[in-house]
Formats: C-alpha cells, sequence, structure tokens
C-alpha cells in the first residue's frame, strides 16, 4: 500500500519569508568577506628615502646585494651554514642547500626588489618645504623615467607623512605634488602603485585620504580607483579603539575600497607600548598579539598583511678608507661575523613570519635581501613534495574530501594549497615545471581559482 505523503509544514511562501534576514545578511557578509583578492602579493617592501630615490635605484640595489652575497656567502654551503638552513626530510643537506643558493643569486639577477616605498616619513624626516616640494617632483620624475626605462620594481608607491594635526597639511603637499608631477609626465600610473598612511589612529585620516586620492584622479585624469592605499598599523589604538573593539575594520571601511594592505609597525608600536629599546623586536609578544589581532579581524576581507622589518643591519663594521690599506685578515674575519650573524636573525624573523601567515615583511638595506629570498624560498621548497601530493590527489578527486597520509582536505584546503603554488612561482621559489608536477596546467594556475579549475574541467569532461 502505498504511503500517504506527508504535508509540509513550512510552505514555499513561509520558508522564503524565514530565509529573507540569512539572505539579506549572507549578501553582506559576502560583500565584507569577499575572500583573498588573487592579485600577487610581494614577498617584501623595500623602502629608501625619497631624496635618494632614483630610475635605476631597484637594479643598484640588486648590485649591492649581490656583492654581499659574494663577499660573505662565497658558497652555497658557506650561506646555509651562515643562516641556520634546515633540511627537509629524504634531501641531501648539499642538494638542497645549493638549489636555495642558485635560486637566490637567479632571483637577486632578475628581480631584486618585489616592492619599493619611496619615503616621505621617517626615512625622510622633516625637512624645509621648498626641499621636501623639490624631493616630491624629483622622485615623481625618476619614477616617470623607471616606468619608461623599465627598471622598476613590480610594485611601487610612497610614504607621505601621517595626518595628524602638525604633519597632515604637508603629507597632502606631498602627495599632491608627487602624483600630479607623474601623471602629466607619465600619464598613467605605475601597476602596484599604491599610497601608504603610516601612524593611523582614526578612521577620519583614512577618509581624508580617500577624499584627496579622489581629487587627485579626477584632476589629472587618472580614473576612478586607480589610486590604492595601504595602512601602517603601528600604534596600539589602530588595534584596539578606546571601548576596546578592534579598530582595523573601522579603517578599512572608511577606505571603501580602496584599501589593498595593513602593514604593522614592530618598532613605532613597541615604542608606544613603552618597550624599551633593547627588547623591541618582531618576535615579541606585543607584536605577536597585535599581529594576531591583524590576522583575525582582516580574515577574508581580501587585505594583505604585511609583518615589519629587522633593524639589525649587515653592515661589516670595518671598511676600506680611500687611499687606505687593505683589510687585514682578521677585520675580513670580523666582518664576515658580524654580517652572518645579522643574516641569521633576519632569516630567523622571516621564517617566523611566514610560519604565522605573514607573506611579506619590510626590508632597510641591500644585504637583507639574499637572507629573505633564502628564508622564502626554504619556506616553500621544505614543504613542496607533500603539497604536490596533496593537492594532485585532491584534484584527482574532483573537491571530494580525501585523506593523505593523516592529513585531511577539504575545498577550502583546496584553494589554500593552490595558494601556496602562486605565492612559490609568484616569487621564483618554485619553478614552474615543479608546479606542474601537482597536476594543473599553468593556464589552470592563471585562474588563481580552486572553484574555477574544477568548474572547467567539469565542463570539459560533460563535453566528452
Amino acid at each position: 500500500m502505498k504511503k500517504k505523503k506527508v504535508p509540509l509544514s513550512l510552505g514555499p511562501v513561509a520558508t522564503r519569508r524565514l530565509l529573507g534576514p540569512v539572505r539579506r545578511a549572507g549578501g553582506a557578509f559576502a560583500r565584507a568577506y569577499p575572500g583573498e583578492s588573487g592579485q600577487r602579493q610581494p614577498v617584501h617592501t623595500v623602502y629608501g628615502g625619497a631624496q635618494l630615490f632614483k630610475s635605476d635605484s631597484v637594479p643598484k640595489l640588486g648590485v649591492l646585494a649581490l656583492r654581499a652575497f659574494a663577499e660573505h656567502a662565497p658558497s652555497a654551503g658557506a650561506f646555509a651554514a651562515a643562516i641556520g638552513l634546515q633540511t627537509p626530510d629524504a634531501t641531501p643537506p648539499a642538494d638542497f642547500a645549493a638549489t636555495i643558493y642558485a635560486r637566490v643569486k637567479a632571483k637577486l639577477e632578475r628581480e631584486p626588489v618585489e616592492d619599493f616605498r619611496i619615503d616621505f616619513e621617517d626615512g625622510y624626516g622633516n625637512r624645509p618645504d621648498a626641499e621636501e616640494d623639490g624631493h616630491a617632483e624629483a622622485a615623481a620624475h625618476e619614477v616617470a623615467r623607471g616606468f619608461k626605462e623599465g627598471t622598476l620594481s613590480p610594485f611601487i608607491g610612497i610614504r607621505v607623512k601621517p595626518l595628524s594635526p602638525e604633519l597632515a597639511e604637508r603629507a597632502l603637499r606631498t602627495l599632491d605634488l608627487f602624483v600630479t608631477t607623474l601623471a602629466r609626465e607619465a600619464r598613467r600610473l605605475p601597476a602596484g602603485f599604491v599610497v601608504t598612511l603610516p601612524k593611523v589612529t582614526m578612521p577620519e585620516q583614512v577618509t581624508v585620504l580617500v577624499r584627496a586620492l579622489q581629487a587627485l584622479e579626477s584632476r589629472n585624469r587618472l580614473g576612478r580607483g586607480a589610486l590604492k592605499l595601504e595602512l601602517m598599523v603601528e600604534t596600539p589604538q589602530a588595534i584596539l579603539n578606546g571601548r576596546g573593539v578592534a579598530a582595523l575594520p573601522a579603517l578599512v571601511a572608511a577606505a571603501v575600497g580602496r584599501c589593498t594592505g595593513a602593514h604593522f609597525g614592530t618598532y613605532d608600536y613597541t615604542a608606544a607600548c613603552r618597550i624599551t629599546a633593547a627588547h623591541q623586536t618582531m618576535t615579541h609578544p606585543a607584536c605577536e598579539f597585535a599581529k594576531q589581532v591583524m590576522q583575525v579581524v582582516l580574515a577574508g576581507t581580501g587585505v594583505q598583511l604585511s609583518d615589519g622589518a629587522t633593524n639589525v643591519m649587515p653592515v661589516p663594521p670595518h671598511r676600506i678608507a680611500p687611499g687606505g690599506p687593505p683589510l687585514t685578515q682578521e677585520q675580513q674575519l670580523k666582518n664576515r661575523a658580524a654580517v652572518q650573524r645579522a643574516w641569521q636573525l633576519h632569516f630567523d624573523d622571516v621564517r617566523s613570519s611566514l610560519r604565522n601567515g605573514y607573506y611579506q615583511g619590510w626590508d632597510l638595506h641591500p644585504a637583507q635581501l639574499p637572507t629573505r629570498y633564502a628564508a622564502v624560498y626554504s619556506f616553500f621548497l621544505e614543504g613542496l613534495e607533500t603539497a604536490s601530493l596533496r593537492l594532485r590527489s585532491f584534484m584527482e578527486k574532483a573537491a571530494q574530501a580525501t585523506l593523505v597520509g593523516d592529513i585531511f582536505d577539504d575545498a577550502a584546503t583546496g584553494q589554500g594549497l593552490l595558494n601556496y603554488f602562486l605565492r612559490g612561482v609568484g616569487c621564483g621559489a618554485i619553478t614552474e615545471d615543479e608546479a606542474r608536477a601537482t597536476g594543473l596546467t599553468l593556464d589552470e594556475l592563471r585562474t588563481r581559482s580552486f572553484l574555477k579549475i574544477l568548474q572547467a574541467r567539469h565542463a570539459s569532461s560533460s563535453r566528452r
């Protein structure tokens, strides 16, 4: 006997009415948390005073980095020993060290700097107005020239002074002079151009900057939204406001879609927390707390995070005076020891940032570039074999949960694994051949979307 169908208590109209608030809230949530931007993120930001910037500054930094690399790490083994390079299981130490050494050298020759910030703040200081006016225009001319000659880093921007009562007018004047001069000479902005706002404490500062950017776009015919901004998180008030509420969401919201990054400022932040200079380090618990808050409140927003800088420079204590005698063997050994100590500290700081999910940081000296890339490359290459196996298995089962070893993957992990390869290939840590070992084509990788790859594969199989 056929069972009688049980009538639904909630009909279609009632169901739609009940789900209305969820759908509206879901739409608002999706707008607030669109996920990762999918854009390449530089592994670092190198900054230098605006008074020193030239169109060929990036190639010159590469030359200086290579010189330090050759002088203080004459072999792969010497470099590995200097930075305390750990070898992954089942990989011969000499082979791993040689791979890291070769790829770092190639990167320094090909693209030594990924992001450069022309600085009108800490790296520039307070100068007479006429002098800063001249440097703002001169820096813009140099950027236009570097843009034309192809000598700029892939990402570039300027850091203005903070929008504090004392410096706000000067900050906007420098911004105006720089952007207006660059727009008139180059007629467009370099790709990846951004304006960095330091020492942000309140949403009103971000709002003022946004309005200034809008006016500059309009008057210089740059197109709406062409000028992006990033926030420097350097004060406790940028982490928690006076009510004890996370401050960053309001700061980012005030940027109305222009904020691409939030960069942590280690030394201003620790100083504001009354930590003495001897203990102002990137791994201080106060910094770890602040960066975890940044990570939590900006997760899924598409705003990229950057850690701060190691301020112990790899600089040799002894130098040859003009016309003076060559360095003694003892002086040379002391130079190498000093540089290698600073290298190991920088390497460890970068690896700590990477383990904590901060894939970008700030570098202050060309001799830090070898250890920046060594830390990033070793981080990605150590997990390459396991990540390749997991992603290949995941793709073969078309997003169905799969168990590889003792690690359980789901769809979110699929995108995470894809992001791992995108970051690794983007910075030169992973070769295209190594990425293809996952079973993905380069065209699939370039979609930057796990779901798009699956949809394309499903559509292709459906047509067969």
